[in-house]
C-alpha cells in the first residue's frame, strides 16, 4: 500500500475510534443540549457561539443550522457566531486585544438563560476562556466542545463534551457530527406544540421575556 493511502487509512481509523467513544460516552449529554435548546430558544432565549480557526467554521455551521433550518422547515431561532461579527471582532482585538474579542461581545449579547457553546480542539483558547468566564457571571448556562481532557476550557465550562483522539483534524470532524446530533434533537423538540415546551421546565424563561419587554 502507497504511503499517501496508509496516512488516509489511519486519518480514517482515527475518525472510527473517535466517533465511536463520542457514541458511546457523548450523546446522552448531547441530545441534553439539543432538548435544552429546544426549549430556550422557542421563548426568547438566544445561542452564542465561537471558535477560533476550523472550530470558528463548526460554530458558524451550527448557527446557520437554527436560524435557518436542519432538516424540517420551522421558525428562525436566535443565534449568533460570534467570530462572524467581523467589524465588532477587529475593534475589540485592536482596543482591547484578542482575548477579549468574544468576552466582550457575551457581555453586550447575552442574557441570563441565553446558553454560549465553545468549540476548541485545545480547550486552551485564551479569548474562549475569557468568554467563558464572562459568560458564567452573567448567568449564562456555558457548554463546550473540546478536544481531550484535561483541559481549561472543559473545566470552565458549566458542561463539557471531549473528543479523545490526539488529532486536531479528528477532533474538528467529531465535532461536526456532534453539532448534527444537537440538532437532530433540537427539531424533535422544537417542533413539539407550544404548550409542551411552555411546560418543559426552564428555569430562566422568566428571565428572557423580562429581556424582551414581555413583563
Amino acid at each position: 500500500m502507497s504511503q499517501p493511502l496508509d496516512a488516509a487509512h489511519r486519518h480514517c481509523q482515527s475518525l472510527q475510534d473517535a466517533v465511536s467513544t463520542l457514541r458511546r460516552t457523548s450523546l446522552r449529554r448531547l441530545a441534553e443540549w439539543g432538548t435544552h435548546l429546544g426549549t430556550v430558544l422557542p421563548v426568547g432565549g438566544r445561542l452564542l457561539a465561537a471558535g477560533n480557526g476550523g472550530s470558528a467554521a463548526q460554530a458558524q455551521h451550527l448557527t446557520a443550522e437554527l436560524v435557518g433550518r436542519y432538516q424540517q422547515d420551522r421558525p428562525a431561532y436566535s443565534a449568533i457566531a460570534l467570530h462572524a461579527e467581523t467589524s465588532s471582532l477587529t475593534a475589540i482585538g485592536n482596543d482591547y486585544g484578542f482575548g477579549q474579542v468574544f468576552a466582550r461581545q457575551v457581555a453586550a449579547h447575552g442574557r441570563p438563560g441565553d446558553v454560549l457553546l465553545l468549540l476548541s480542539t485545545s480547550g486552551r483558547s485564551d479569548n474562549l476562556l475569557a468568554a467563558a468566564e464572562t459568560a458564567r457571571d452573567a448567568e449564562l448556562r456555558v457548554w463546550a466542545l473540546t478536544g481531550p481532557r484535561p483541559n481549561p476550557l472543559a473545566d470552565a465550562a458549566d458542561e463539557a463534551v471531549c473528543v479523545d483522539s490526539p488529532s486536531g483534524a479528528t477532533v474538528q470532524e467529531a465535532h461536526l457530527i456532534a453539532v448534527h446530533i444537537l440538532c437532530e434533537h433540537f427539531d424533535a423538540v422544537s417542533g413539539a406544540p407550544r404548550t409542551a415546551r411552555a411546560t418543559a421546565g426552564v428555569p430562566l424563561e422568566v428571565a428572557v421575556a423580562d429581556r424582551d419587554g414581555a413583563l
